[in-house]
This record gives structure tokens, sequence and C-alpha cells, in this order.
């Protein structure tokens, strides 16, 4: 009887806090949308979402276009995941299946190590040592631009994808890589098509955990994307994506303001953005989760 009170408990101290961790995150979006659909009492949301100008402090004429940070943030995004996803599955692969047991011990924490990071100490080497080194490696007129900041997302996405990557190809049943072997099949035959399919839904999750992370990023971007919001036109122009905007003038919009609202809207579309990315991501991972089941 004892224990099974205990574990009455337990679970209600779990659900207790599952309960609270909903309601936070569901009090924070009303917040969000509270202050953020204000916006378009004075704008409208085309306006708003196509629009190519951004100067919410002009006293005169004031613009609320964000399509130039919209696309900044996607520029960024899609550049830093075409080199994290295959730089960090790849090492994953090594990781868990080519690696010698002396080099997983010491390589696994040192990838978790760098995970753990904190971004402002990323942005602060990107801002110091890479874009000097871009401007005269390259030849370019500035060094903190698109794409030192796709490069800085990626070196913070890559050890988080590296690491619940790794993680879910270990995970593979044994039999099935040992099967794979006795029917006539080569290591890397095996891998190809027996271990990476079955572990493609934590590879996939470890995907949607680096994205959301470069995504939503805020210090990296402010610091060494150059901060002009502009349509991206070059690789190594200027860019200003929203989570750099939004950090950078909040301090400075009076509250309730236009340009307050504005903000709040900024950070209302980048979590649109982010729960439909989150939500497809996670779709197609389930897909290959049930997939994957049914071909072992």
């Amino acid at each position: 009887m004892h224990r099974r009170t205990r574990e009455t408990l337990i679970k209600q101290a779990f659900l207790a806090t599952a309960v609270t961790s909903l309601a936070v995150l569901g009090l924070i979006m009303v917040f969000l949308f509270m202050e953020g659909l204000p916006t378009f009492g004075f704008v409208n949301v085309k306006a708003f979402l196509t629009g190519l100008d951004w100067y919410p402090t002009d006293e005169l004429r004031p613009d609320y276009g964000i399509l130039p940070l919209v696309a900044a943030s996607a520029a960024v995004t899609a550049l830093s995941s075409l080199v994290a996803i295959p730089l960090g599955v790849m090492s994953a692969v090594y990781l868990a299946e080519i690696a010698s047991p002396r080099v997983r011990a010491v390589a696994k924490p040192v990838i978790e190590m760098l995970a753990s990071l904190p971004s402002v100490v990323i942005g602060f080497f990107g801002m110091v040592v890479m874009a000097p080194f871009l401007q005269d490696f390259l030849g370019i007129d500035i060094g903190l631009n698109l794409f030192n900041a796709a490069l800085m997302l990626a070196f913070m996405s890559v050890p988080t994808i590296a690491s619940v990557s790794e993680d879910a190809i270990y995970a593979v049943p044994r039999e099935l890589k040992e099967a794979s072997l006795a029917l006539g099949a080569t290591h890397l035959e095996t891998l190809a098509r027996v271990t990476i399919p079955a572990a493609l839904s934590g590879i996939g999750t470890a995907v949607i955990l680096g994205m959301s992370r470069a995504i939503g990023e805020t210090m990296v971007v402010l610091m060494v994307a150059g901060g002009a919001a502009i349509l991206p036109d070059s690789l190594f122009g200027p860019v200003r994506p929203m989570p750099a905007s939004i950090a950078a003038e909040m301090a400075e919009a009076p509250f309730r303001s236009h340009h307050y609202h504005a903000l709040f809207a900024i950070a209302m579309v980048l979590f649109l953005v982010t729960l439909a990315f989150n939500v497809l991501a996670d779709y197609i991972s389930h897909k290959h989760r049930q997939a994957g089941s049914a071909s072992l």
C-alpha cells in the first residue's frame, strides 16, 4: 500500500510539472499575441509581411515592412543547415560506427561540451576572429555578413546534431547489423541500408533540435550578421535577421508605442515560423519512424 501511494504521488508530481510547463508556455504565447496583434491596427498584414523598408523610428513616415528581416532569417538558417546537417550526421556516423572506443570516449564529451557553449562566446569569436579573417582572405568590404552568421550558426548546430544523432545510431539493435553482415553486405552497405534508415527518426529529431536553435538564435546574428535591414543580395552582404532586430531595438522602443508593438509582431511571426518548422519536421520524423518500423 505504501508503495502504491508513493507511485501515485510521483505520477501526480510529474503531471503537475508537465501542466505547469504547458501553462507557462501558454501564458507566454498569450502575452506575445496580446502585444503583437495591435500592430495590425496601424499597418495592414500584407504591408507588414511584404514591405521592403524597416524604419520604425522615422517620426514623419515610419515603415514597418519586415520582408528583409524574414528573408535574412531564412537565408542564414538555410545556409547554416547546408553546412551543419551533413557535418553533424557524418560526425555521428563516424563516432557510432567507425571510431575506436578510445576515440569515441574522448570525442563524445568534447562534442557535448561544444554544444553547451554560450552563444555570446560564439558570437564574440565570429566578430573578433572570423570577421577579420574573412575580410583578409576573401578581400570583401566587411566581415560581419550573412556568410559569417551562417558559419557561426552552423558551428552552434553541429554539436547538437552530432550528439543526438550519434545516440540514435548507437541505439540501433546490434542484431540488425549482424544480420546484414551475415547476408554478405559490407560495413558501408550496412551503414547506408540498415543502420542509418533504422536511426532516421532519431537523426530527424537531432536536425530539428539543431535547426530550431539556429532559427531563434539571437546573440550570434546580432553580433556577426552586420545589422543591415535589407534584402540579402550576396553571401557576403550584411543582413539583419528577425531575432537580431528584436534584441537590438526592444530596449529603445517606448513602452506600448507602435515600435514596441511592431517588435512583438516580429516575435509573433518568428514564433509561428518556428512552430510550423517544428510541426513539419516532427511529421517527417514520425513518417520515417513508421516507414522504418514497417521495413524492419
